[in-house]
Formats: C-alpha cells, structure tokens, sequence
C-alpha cells in the first residue's frame, strides 16, 4: 500500500503574538460611534479611526510618518557617487604604488623610467579617462597591477549588481570560469527574453533556463513573467539611478563601463538587456529621479537598491494613504512594511487590516438601498451598551450603586418571604429555605422518609411589588444651537443609553424618541443617531408634545414618562392647518400651546423631568416655570452628566411607580449639589 501523501503545509511566521486574541471592535466601535453622532459618515469615521490608531496601536498615519522619514533619510544620507570613489582610490593606490617602484626598482633602464614617469605625471583629471589612458600602460609594480585589475573586475561586479541584485558580493574573486558563465546567462537571457516578445517561448525553454542559470536568481521566479517583473524593476531603478548623478558623473560612468572585465562584452550583454527589458515592460519608472544630498556614497548596486527601496516607500505611502474610495487595508503590501518598516510595524499594519475587515464583514456596518454605509443595528446595540457602561459607571460614582441585574417583569422584591404556593413563579429566597430545611431536620432527626434534604414545605419565595410597564418619550432638541454649543453628541449619547437600557432591561417598556428643531418629528434610534445639525429656526415643543401625549394614549395601562432635553425655549408651534408658525422672541401663542399640551400630559399623568442645557436666564424662568406647573422636575446638568441624568430619572420614575407623578417635590442629585434646581 503506497504511503499517504504528507499534506501538511509550513508558511513564514507572519510576526506578533501568536496567542494574541482576535482584534477588539469595542474600542473601534466607541470611536466611530463617536464620530458618527458629531456628523460624520461611518466610512469617514471608520478611516479616520484607522488612520488614528487606539490605544494600544499605531494607525497609518504613524507608519506613513515613518514611510516619510525612511524616505527623508535615504536621500539626506547618501550620494551616488560610491562607484567613483572607490575606482579614484584603487587607482591613486596603483599610481602610487607604481611611482614608488619606478624609483626603488635600479635595474630599470632610465629611458623607460622617465618615459613611464612622463605618462603618470601627464594623466588627465579625470578618473575615467586616466583609467582609459593605463589601458596598455605597462607595470613595473606587480601591486600596482593588481589594483588596476581590480578596478576592472569592480565595474564588472558593479554593472551586473546595478542588474542582478547581490552579484558584487557573489563575484568578488571571481575567476575567468565564472565571468564566462555570467556571458552565457545574459546570452540566454536575452534569447528567452526576445523569444517571450515574439510569443514562441515556451514554459520547457523557461524551465531550461531556470535549471541551468537559477542560482543568479533568488527571488524564485515561477514564469517568465515573474522573471520580468523582477528584472524590469531593479532595470528601471537603475535607469533612474543614472538619471540621478550629475552630467559629468553619467559621463565619466559611461566612460569607465567599457573597462568592466575588461572586455566590453559585458557592456554589450547589458545594453541588450536593458533594451529587452524597457520593450516588455514599459509602464515600469525608466525616467524618474532623486535628489540626493549625503555625503554616503553609494555603487551602482546599492544606489539601484536604494532607488528601489524608494519606489517601494513611494508605493507604501500612496497605500496607507487610502485616498480613493474603493481603497482597502488589502491593497498594503505587508512584506514591504517589513522590509522597510520592520516586523513590528507589518504587525501594526496586518491588525489594522483584520480590524477593517473585521468591521465591513461581521455585520458591524452595512450599506443601506441608497447604497452609503450605515452602522448595523448589531453594532447600534453594542455601541448602546458601551454608552450605558459609561453612564452606570458617572451613577455608580455618585450614588454608590452598581450595574443592576433586576430584568424581566415578575416585579420589585419588597425584602418579605412567604411560603410557597403551587403556581408561584416568584424566585425562591435560598437561604431561607435552606434553613427550613435544616430547622426541620434537626427536629426530625435527619432527612425525611424519602431521603430528600430540602421538602416542598421548607421552600419560601421572595415577595415581589408588582412592576408597572412605563411609557417613555424622550424629546430631544435638535435645533441648530445644540450643534453650535456642543451639546450634539452628548444629546445623542443620551438617547442611546436609554433606548439600550429599555431594550435589554425593561424590554415591557414603550419608548418613542422625539426629535425638536422647527418642526417634531419621531426617530428611530439609528435615524436620531445619524442626524447632522441643520440651520433650521425654531424650538417646537409644542409640536413634540403632541406627538408624545400621543405616545402615551397608545399605552393606557403604562406609567407616562415624560423626559424633555432642551436648550432654548419654544419658538415655534403647529397651526391648525399643520403649518409651522415661528418668531423670536417666543410669540406668546407659542408659550400658550406647549403648557397646553404638558398640561395634556399631566392630565395623562406623566412623570415629567426637563433637562434645561444651558444658563439663559429666559429658558431659566420658563422651565422652572413649567416644571412648577405640572409638579415636574428640572435637572441642570453639566454636559458629561446628561447621560446619566436621564437615565437616573428614569429609572427614578419607574421606582416611583403610577402614584408618583404630579405634586412630586423636587430631588437633589447626591453627591452633586446645585444640579437640581426648583
């Protein structure tokens, strides 16, 4: 039987804690959720988050600062004229090697070593062409040969590293074995490479190649497309390199390249390629150019990496940009983060693009018929329990009490027990019945005759009040103002608490969201969420307490709740024919038709706590005025507070219960004194 085929499959480690839990939407969530409710689209928000960062991670806009940096640095550190360097030092090496011999050496005869001084001393300054003119100058100094060779051997080295990334390194010392291999690689280089722009090639020709002349290339191509990205790539930083240097250094390079080897084969073997290269690939960079201004110089291969290294900075920067609308975290290539970054910042990169995908496709955020971006009621719900952990959170602090866990509509416990009765549903007080249970035992002897611990007779239930249903209409104004003096958000924030307690803990409970500007209108959480301000004129209370007493008739058996957030007093009101009539100062008609309608609600009897935002002493006097009236509250809080003065005066109602309405004195918030006011 033929052995099983090991399907087990090894990749890189991809860097980070391997351990390391799967990304946390909830801060995400709360920034975005943020953003959204001071105006901002969810895409924007969501960009900008990302482009932020949270608090235990760097956003794109830290790694394009370091993009930036990179770039900055590789120009201000180096210069391009490495290569020339070190051919003017190996050459003023051999110049004065050779001087010193001409003068050591006795034997010589003194008409060739004067005729041998006359040409060192009359070379041209200029380092091409002095290496030009020792051509076929003969050595006395067997060093000072060697230096010369050297200088050949390194433009060689040079040439094919500008081309072939690591063949400086890989031919140092090389022999004439291994330069003859280097001609037959470009020889069959070019042939498939002119054999591909002809369309004859064939994968065989491609993996003959391959085969034969693989180790020259470490990158693995798999076809000879990959061959010529890769080729075509380093060719072009090459040709923006030369573009680069100055005039004078081009054209003392192109002087010096015919000494590579020696031999200007190689030369010829190149400009084919080049040739070859810029025909397949055209849409790569062969016309760009740098400005460096260091004092490092670079070669021809290091100057060609470093001119890649720039494009691939050039590319990074133009990715975690994410400037286009259809641009993705997808689209940022990770390997060149850690190639130019480091593994810490490809770490950085890869979680912010788990955490956008995370955020388009769990359901976080969802595009609506008219195809925009919109936060999903999942992501609504989780956003609505951070804001109530938050407002738990100020209550707690202030109040000494902590996130409750009373839910359902079996009722308050009172603190009495009873015994149980067939069809009781309260819960069983443990305690107590487990002391029964001991009591009886203990007069009894032990266990009863079936061997039980605990009888029917031993459990007793925990009383409970009953718990009344409450109709809730929380009016927000949303007039012009709100945005203007920063109460947006908060004012948002607040809605979304209190309709995400309701939702979770008192699911029985009836909440209708009214929003004010000129005219009233009832939202939905997600619709109140995402309301940009508008410059519209007008404070209808008059309209929203319509709407609300409304709200209250639809539920006749719940306890009215009546919350009323706002900044300014009315302005405007519904006319009969349902027109909105405004004017400033408040017209008295205006004043006249919202008591009207609180008075409707009292008459209903609800609960009223208006939340005045802001000092102005006519707002001051109108709604202690009103709250006066129908035995309300009024609460001033600071805006940080509004959230969690809202929902204590809700749940303050529902504790209250059907009797606590009108007449109701006012409270003062513990722990925080001059927040009420009456």
């Amino acid at each position: 039987m033929a052995r099983q085929k090991d399907r087990t499959r090894f990749r890189r480690y991809e860097g980070g804690d391997p351990l390391a839990p799967p990304v946390d939407l909830a801060e995400a969530l709360d920034a975005i959720g943020a953003e959204v409710m001071a105006g901002s689209s969810p895409e924007r928000a969501m960009r900008e988050f990302l482009r932020r960062g949270g608090r235990d991670r760097r956003g794109l806009d830290d790694l394009a600062r370091r993009v930036a940096e990179k770039r900055r640095e590789l120009l201000q550190k180096h210069d391009l004229s490495g290569t020339m360097q070190q051919v003017k030092e190996l050459l003023d090496r051999a110049v004065l090697e050779e001087r010193n011999q001409l003068v050591r050496d006795v034997d010589l005869d003194d008409t060739d070593r004067a005729f041998s001084q006359m040409r060192l001393d009359s070379l041209p300054p200029s380092t091409a062409a002095a290496v030009s003119e020792l051509r076929d100058y003969q050595w006395a100094s067997s060093q000072a040969r060697q230096d010369y060779e050297e200088i050949k051997d390194l433009l060689g080295r040079e040439m094919l590293d500008q081309r072939f990334a690591g063949m400086k390194q890989a031919l140092e010392n090389a022999t004439d074995e291994d330069r003859a291999a280097i001609d037959a690689m470009l020889s069959d280089l070019n042939d498939l490479l002119e054999k591909h722009q002809r369309g004859d090639d064939t994968p065989e020709d491609f993996d003959r190649f391959m085969a034969e002349h693989g180790q020259y290339f470490p990158e693995d191509p798999k076809d000879v497309d990959e061959l010529l990205d890769a080729l075509a790539a380093r060719a072009a930083a090459g040709q923006r390199m030369l573009n680069s240097m100055s005039a004078e250094q081009r054209a003392e390079l192109a002087q010096l390249s015919a000494q590579a080897f020696g031999s200007p084969q190689l030369m010829q073997s190149l400009d084919r390629l080049d040739s070859n290269l810029r025909s397949l690939r055209p849409g790569e960079d062969w016309s760009g150019s740098e400005g460096f201004s260091g004092d490092e110089g670079l070669g021809l291969g290091d100057g060609t990496g470093a001119l890649q290294d720039l494009a691939d900075l050039d590319a990074l920067a133009e990715q975690l940009a994410q400037s286009h609308d259809a641009s993705r975290l997808d689209d940022v290539d990770l390997d060149a983060v850690a190639r130019q970054l480091g593994d810490d910042a490809a770490v950085d990169a890869r979680t912010l693009r788990n955490l956008e995908r995370a955020l388009r496709e769990n359901g976080t955020l969802r595009r609506d018929a008219d195809g925009a971006l919109k936060l999903s009621p999942r992501a609504m719900r989780q956003l609505g329990r951070s804001i109530l952990r938050d407002v738990a959170t100020r209550m707690s602090g202030r109040q000494g009490q902590r996130d409750t866990r009373n839910a359902g509509a079996s009722g308050e416990l009172s603190g009495a027990t009873r015994a149980w009765e067939f069809g009781d549903t309260q819960p069983w007080d443990i305690p107590r019945t487990v002391l029964n249970g001991v009591r009886r035992r203990l007069g009894t002897g032990g266990a009863d005759a079936s061997g039980r611990l605990i009888a029917i007779d031993d459990i007793d239930v925990a009383e409970t009040e009953a718990r009344t249903q409450a109709a809730v209409a929380l009016l927000v104004d949303t007039s012009f103002s709100m945005a203007m003096d920063g109460r947006w958000v908060p004012m948002k924030r607040t809605a979304l608490a209190l309709h995400t307690l309701i939702r979770s803990r008192f699911r029985g409970d009836h909440l209708q969201l009214i929003g004010f500007g000129r005219h009233a209108q009832v939202m939905d959480i997600e619709e109140l969420t995402g309301l940009d301000a508008m410059w519209d004129k007008g404070t209808n209370l008059h309209h929203a307490l319509l709407l609300a007493n409304r709200h209250f008739r639809k539920h006749p058996n719940a306890q009215p709740v009546l919350l009323i957030v706002t900044d300014g007093e009315p302005t405007s009101h519904l006319e009969p024919d349902g027109s909105v009539f405004f004017d400033y100062p408040p017209h008295p008609l205006t004043i006249e038709k919202a008591v009207r309608e609180l008075d409707a609600s009292m008459r209903l009897g609800a609960q009223t706590t208006i939340f005045r935002l802001g000092f102005d002493p006519g707002l001051t006097r109108f709604v202690d005025a009103m709250a006066r009236r129908v035995g309300g509250r009024v609460v001033a809080p600071e805006l940080d507070d509004l959230g969690a003065a809202v929902v204590g005066s809700y749940l303050g109602s529902r504790g209250r219960g059907a009797g606590g309405g009108a007449g109701a004195s006012f409270d003062e918030w513990p722990g925080s004194p001059g927040l009420w006011t009456g």
